[in-house]
Formats: C-alpha cells, sequence, structure tokens
C-alpha cells in the first residue's frame, strides 16, 4: 500500500538533508567531496527520505483549503484527544488536556525549558553518547554541562549508576536532560532502568527532561515505556514527544510537552510564544488519528533495513560486531576497526561520497563510532554500504 523504496528527489526544497549538509557538516572545514552533489549517498540527518502518509498530506490539503491561514492555536479539544488516544493504545500512558503545550519542536523546547528553570551557576546532567543539540542548549543558556558515559557491553549499552549518582549528588546538578529511547545508540530502557534513573533525579531534587522522540520507532519486540508513567504525581518531571520522527514531519514544526507543575506551565505560558501554523496542527491530529497503517508498514521496512545492514557488516566488516538498535531507524556502527580517523564525517563524504555522522558529533564517548540513517530505501542503502566498505576495505 506504502511505497518505501520510491526514489524522490529532495533537491532544491529547502531540505537540511540536500541543501544544508555543507554547513552543518563541514562549516569551517577544507573538504573535497569525491562525488558530485546530485550522486552523494545521504544517510546523515534524522529525517526521512519516505513520502508521508496520505492522510496527512489529505487533511493538511483540506486545511489549506479553506483559503485563510490567520493567527492560530490549538482551541481544537479534539486534538488532545487523539494524541491522549495515541499514547494510551500505545504505552498505556495517560496525562490531563491541562499538562499538555506545544512546542515547535523538542529542541526548542529544551532551549527554553533549560533558560526558564536552571539558574546561572546551576548544572545540567546527561549521558553519553548524547544527541549533540543536548549539549547545545546547555552551552546556549551559558551552563555548565556534566557528562555520564554509557557503558557499551558487547555492543549495547548501560547506564554507569553509581557514575550518575556520584554526579546527581552535587547540588549544582539540578536538571537532568534524558533520551527514552536513546539517541544515538538505539536503546530501548527497561522499567528497572528507568525507575532507577528516576530515583536518583528525584531523590536529589533534580528535574529530568524525558526526550521520548523516538518512541514509535522501536523494534517489534521492544515496548516503549514512558518516564511519566512510572512517575505519574512527580511534577518535576517533564516529557517531551512529538509525531515529527514517527512520520516524518519535522518540517512542520510541532511537538508535545507534557508538564504536570503548574508552576512551570505559568511560566512557560508567559515566555513562550504560543502560536502554531495551522496546516501543522492538522497534519499532527491527522498522524495520530489515522496514520497507523503507514507506520506499522514503516516499521516493517524499517525492520527489514536493519536487517540488511546486519547481514552485509557481518559478511563484509565482521569487527563492527554490530548489533540491531533496539529503537529508532538509526544504525550506531563501531568503524574503529577499519578506520583510524578523528573526523569520519569528512572520511567518507571525501572518500565515499557518503554523508553521515561521525562519533565526534555526538558529543563525548564516541570515537570510531558513525550514526547511519537507514530510514531510506532499501536501494540507497545498499549503495551507500558498498561505498562505505570501497572505502575502508
Amino acid at each position: 500500500m506504502y511505497n518505501f523504496d520510491k526514489i524522490i528527489d529532495r533537491e532544491n526544497t529547502n531540505a537540511m538533508n540536500t541543501d544544508g549538509y555543507m554547513d552543518y557538516l563541514f562549516a569551517g572545514q577544507d573538504i573535497e567531496i569525491s562525488h558530485k552533489k546530485e550522486d552523494l549517498v545521504r544517510m546523515w540527518v534524522a529525517d526521512m527520505d519516505f513520502e508521508i502518509a496520505p492522510e496527512i498530506l489529505d487533511a493538511i490539503r483540506e486545511r489549506l483549503d479553506h483559503g485563510i491561514l490567520g493567527y492560530s492555536k490549538i482551541f481544537d479539544p479534539d486534538y488532545y484527544k487523539v494524541v491522549h488516544a495515541w499514547t494510551k493504545r500505545r504505552y498505556g500512558w495517560t496525562f490531563k488536556r491541562e499538562h499538555l503545550v506545544s512546542s515547535p519542536g523538542v529542541i526548542p523546547a529544551l532551549y527554553e525549558l533549560l533558560e526558564y528553570l536552571v539558574k546561572a551557576d546551576e548544572k545540567v546532567l546527561i549521558l553519553t553518547p548524547s544527541y549533540a543539540f543536548f549539549k547545545h542548549a546547555v552551552d546556549y543558556n551559558h551552563l555548565e554541562l556534566v557528562k555520564s558515559d554509557l557503558i557499551a557491553v558487547e555492543g549495547r549499552y548501560e547506564i554507569d549508576f553509581e557514575d550518575v549518582k556520584t554526579k546527581l549528588e552535587d547540588p549544582k546538578v539540578t536538571m537532568a536532560i534524558f533520551c527514552n529511547p536513546h539517541n544515538p545508540t538505539g536503546r530501548v530502557w527497561t522499567e528497572e532502568e528507568l525507575r532507577q534513573f528516576g530515583d536518583l533525579c528525584f531523590d536529589n531534587n533534580v528535574t529530568l527532561i524525558s526526550d521520548e522522540i523516538h518512541s514509535d520507532l522501536l523494534r517489534k519486540e521492544f515496548q516503549h515505556i514512558p518516564m511519566d508513567k512510572l512517575y505519574p504525581d512527580e511534577k518535576r518531571l517533564i516529557t517531551c514527544f512529538a509525531p515529527s520522527k514517527t512520520f516524518n514531519m519535522a518540517g512542520m514544526a510541532i511537538s508535545n510537552v507534557v508538564i504536570k507543575d503548574p508552576e512551570i506551565r505559568k511560566i512557560w505560558d508567559a515566555r513562550h510564544l504560543t502560536f502554531e501554523n495551522p496546516l501543522s496542527v492538522a497534519g499532527a491530529k491527522a498522524a495520530y488519528e489515522k496514520g497507523q497503517d503507514w507506520l506499522d508498514g514503516l516499521i516493517d521496512y524499517l525492520d527489514g533495513n536493519f536487517e540488511f545492514l546486519k547481514d552485509f557488516l557481518d559478511e563484509r566488516l565482521p569487527e563492527t560486531n554490530f548489533k540491531i538498535s533496539e529503537a529508532t531507524y538509526l544504525a550506531w556502527v563501531n568503524i574503529a576497526p577499519y578506520v583510524n580517523e578523528d573526523n569520519l564525517t569528512k572520511f567518507f563524504a571525501e572518500k565515499a561520497g557518503v554523508l553521515l555522522e561521525g562519533g565526534n558529533m555526538f558529543v563525548d564517548n564516541s570515537d570510531g563510532y558513525i550514526r547511519l540513517n537507514l530510514a531510506v530505501p532499501r536501494s540507497v542503502l545498499e549503495k551507500g554500504l558498498n561505498r562505505i566498505y570501497d572505502a575502508v576495505k
């Protein structure tokens, strides 16, 4: 029903993927890419090369056909109903309507929440390797970053709870940003791990922001557990999630933030610009209401891409010891046995014509790794892997 093998030319659409990679990946670098722009294999920024569900497009067209796109906010009570129905059906998680606010994205929400809630002399904890914008949000607000390295055990990452405990006991650490499921390692945290991390935060009076944007993109044998489901009465917990990763709608700039503390919501409401794009609201509502079949097809296709990658690496680059990610459409591959380069992003662009993100882009504890976006047609994945192999063999 949905064609995930279709090749779509994204050139000249103002897409980061095709039109913004030089400034993002190579700003200030002297680089000579081996292939022409139109022949690059792009497996970097975390959006998909797949058409979004036609039900979403139809809803956006219907709203556009109304003819007026004036100042808009989410006044429609049905928006909460469809989001609430989605989280209840998929995760068994519910929250009150008054707790739900919106943001142009999870990262903009992080920037704002750190500004609103963390004082100038306080610190923010993250787990590394980490999505770089966690660090960027801390740096932007002129705060001190505290890092706790995850531990790789036979290719599967675990939290170093003794290290986390020590760092959270510092009274200057007042905020933690937690990624559930984790980007870039793809871990789906267990209930035991979530409770242990949450208890350490709340026992030390640390506010916890749980970024759950990848919560719908799990391999079939795993189940996402929202942190808030385990701590329904904990006001120091803020949850962020969105249709953007799930339904390839990042450009629509809409996300959900669950804030239970009325004092924090009061600050948010007073300082946050609360207008929404009316097309984004229509698209997000349709995604949660009508997007399940498309998502099921997507998960099947991504599972196939992960199996294809594993088979390729096991046969041709076996020292990577690759483990299929438990969640996300992002593969975290240890390429160090084959390449000794500090800047793997530049290496593979120059030698292979493949755009990917090297470990140096993930804050710390990530040397020798590359992150591959597998949300691409399988023919593109195969082409990219062959080029990676040729570059390192």
